[in-house]
This record gives C-alpha cells, structure tokens and sequence, in this order.
C-alpha cells in the first residue's frame, strides 16, 4: 500500500474512540437487559464488533499491527435480533434426498395410487411419483423411512423464526421463505456428513491409546 493509500493518524485514533464508545454503550446494555436475549443486548454486540473490526483494520493498514482480541460470532454468523419476547413463531425446515432407487420410489407411489382414487400420478416417472408420496405421507414419516421410498438422505435444517404477531391467514402464501430474516431466527438445527466427517478427521489425529476428555 502506498504511503498516499494509508489512514492517517488521526483516522486510527477515531477508529479506537469508536471502540472505547462501542465498549462503553455494550456494557450499559448488558447491565439494564431485560433477558437473555434482549435486542439492545445484541445491537449493542453488533455495533462493537463492528467498531473493533474497524480499528483493527485501520491499525493493520497504517501501523502493521493487530489488536490482541477477537469479539466472536455465533455459530450461525448472525447474532439474533428478533422480539426479545415473541408471540409466534414460524418453523422452516430443509431436507435434501438424492433418488437413488427410481423403480423403487415409483413402485411405492403406484401402490398408494392403487388404494387411493385421490392420489393419481399425474405425471410420471419419479416427479409424479415424489407429489403421490408427500400427498400420503408426512414429511417426518418420510424422513425417518427414506430407503423404504429408494431415497438417500442429505443435508437438513432447521429454523425456529421469531416474530411480533401472528401472519394474516394467506399474507405469506404467495412467497412462503422469501420474508426469513436471518435475525429473527431464535435456533437453528442442522444435520450434515460434514460434522460426522470432522470428528472421523479429529480420531484420526489422536495417538494410539488415547480417549478423548
């Protein structure tokens, strides 16, 4: 970076002001929270860690230097800052599936069709048969008998969505998941080989003999 490019003096000591004023307004939150998840709380959490980040930045530019402390993110990135008491609630949830065994999942579908005038394959092939299923079956009875349908699972998720009120009946329909403020999102669950993957990694670094603590 040229000389021309760096932050002056002057913008360096604003940036730790910043941070000294963030410091100071994230502790008079903490100290006249209302709950465990208070609004202010998380505001105030944000805006620090936005101060910190830049100073560090400004630091690192015009002096080679780094602060000494990281103010850490949840796990999903975006610190709730929703209702500190909300009075409904959405669920979302994703699961992924790959069709695996297609004569096997249009062979079910027939079946069902066969004993149920209401459950016509419409199209055919494994899109027809996927409409006949979920017409039958509850997601949750699907999910836990995937391989009898020729289904392999993948990733899922779960989100619980806090919100002040509860949805006019039809006020989402149109675009049921295009509203989802990663904010509002109170807990979320999430299912993935990934996970199963880090631990086989973590096992295999152990030495011989060992039991993890």
């Amino acid at each position: 970076m040229s000389d021309a490019a760096l932050p002056t003096v002057a913008e360096v000591r604003a940036a730790a002001e910043a941070v000294k004023a963030a410091l100071d307004r994230h502790l008079a939150a903490v100290e006249r929270r209302t709950g465990d998840e208070d609004p202010e709380v998380y505001a105030a959490f944000n805006e620090l860690a936005a101060a910190a980040e830049e100073y560090d930045e400004l630091l690192y530019d015009r002096y080679d230097e780094v602060t000494p402390f990281e103010i850490p993110t949840p796990e999903d990135g975006v610190p709730y800052g929703g209702p500190a008491e909300p009075a409904a609630f959405s669920v979302f949830i994703r699961r992924d599936y790959a069709v695996v065994e297609p004569p096997r999942l249009i062979a079910q579908a027939e079946r069902v069709a066969a004993h149920d005038r209401d459950a016509e394959l419409v199209h055919g092939g494994t899109a027809g048969a996927l409409g006949v299923l979920f017409g039958e079956y509850e997601p949750d009875e699907i999910a836990s008998r995937y391989k009898e349908f020729g289904l392999e699972e993948g990733d899922s998720t779960l989100w619980i969505a806090a919100s002040e009120e509860m949805a006019e009946p039809g006020e989402w329909l149109v675009s049921p998941f295009g509203h989802t403020d990663p904010e509002d999102v109170l807990h979320r669950f999430d299912v993935s080989s990934v996970f199963d993957e880090e631990v086989d990694e973590f096992d295999e670094d152990e030495e011989p003999g060992l039991t993890p603590a």
